[in-house]
């Protein structure tokens, strides 16, 4: 558990100097929203696009392993939904509370942690849960928000979905990559280690702007941002452990990267969402806030538990 903990330990040491630089003002708001688009827009995607380019789709494609998440992530998504519901809390509420206790930060955290503490073959698996939860989940609570607002779901919801899809450079990278994968194309040599140079700026670019991204967060509703962090941290890797481990049995070394994966504090991009519809956007600050506290510790004890070599290793 310690040897674990000290190398998790440098990854929130750089998202703790990335909230001190934005906190003290070194850092301003807008050098932390350019950071962060460089980080969403070339550096990950860049990532993204050169490990899904390098892989096999028929190989890294895994419909049990993709159904195994959906089901864990379901069906905790559904305790939140049932807790707000016995709270009295409105649907486009519950929506955004479900999000919090299920979407972890897996992009900017996860791809450039786990495939340190992990291996690279982790990112494969990273990549199809992303899938799912930007096709699925990230679908679901625009239809719960502007359904419950609208009475209905109207075109002008789906084109909304649609265009935040295509528009989304994680998962345009993704798609392009295993795109160019299936074709069998090879990446010519400056263009492949043009794309590593990018990539390797995704590690700690994205850690440290999810430290400036804190910064301006507030702990204000702090009862249903602890239950939501509980939801986050142990609820969702505990219910994905069970289906993986359990239920229907993944490949251990597959397993282990879900559960990880689900360890994962709350995602900032519902932040995003939250503030863009006016839905309880304090609530999901202090949710995301508290959640990348209590990680520091609770992921690596996650990973101490769930540690597994590569498959060939």
């Amino acid at each position: 558990m310690l040897e674990v903990f000290l190398k998790t330990l440098p990854f929130f040491m750089l998202i703790g100097v990335g909230y001190v630089a934005a906190a003290t003002k070194f850092f301003s708001d807008s050098a932390a929203a350019a950071l962060t688009r460089f980080v969403f827009y070339f550096a990950l995607s860049s990532m993204l696009f050169r490990f899904s380019a390098n892989l096999s789709f028929g190989e890294v494609f895994d419909p049990k392993f993709m159904g195994v998440y959906l089901w864990a992530t379901g069906f905790v998504y559904l305790i939140v939904q049932a807790v707000s519901f016995w709270r009295a809390v409105p649907v486009e509420e519950a929506a955004v509370e479900a999000q919090c206790g299920v979407i972890g930060n897996i992009g900017f955290l996860g791809i450039p942690m786990l495939a340190l503490l992990m291996g690279e073959e982790a990112v494969a698996y990273i990549m199809m849960m992303l899938a799912v939860d930007l096709l699925v989940f990230g679908s679901l609570i625009v239809i719960l928000i502007t359904g419950s607002r609208d009475g209905r779901v109207s075109w002008r919801t789906l084109r909304t979905i649609g265009r935040g899809l295509v528009s989304n450079p994680m998962l345009v990278a993704i798609f392009l990559g295993f795109l160019w994968s299936a074709l069998e194309l090879p990446i010519p040599m400056p263009v492949n280690e043009f794309l590593a140079l990018l990539g390797a700026a995704a590690t700690p670019g994205a850690l440290f702007a999810i430290g400036a991204s804190l910064a301006s967060k507030s702990a204000e509703r702090l009862s249903v941002a602890g239950w939501l962090s509980f939801v986050k941290l142990v609820l969702h890797p505990a219910a994905i452990a069970l289906a993986a481990l359990v239920i229907w049995p993944l490949e251990p070394y597959a397993a282990a990267v879900m559960i990880a994966s689900a360890a994962l504090p709350t995602a900032g991009n519902i932040f995003i969402v939250a503030q863009h519809y006016g839905v309880a956007p304090q609530r999901v600050s202090a949710t995301i806030l508290v959640s990348t506290a209590i990680s520091v510790l609770t992921v690596s004890l996650v990973i101490a538990w769930v540690a597994v070599a590569p498959p060939g290793s």
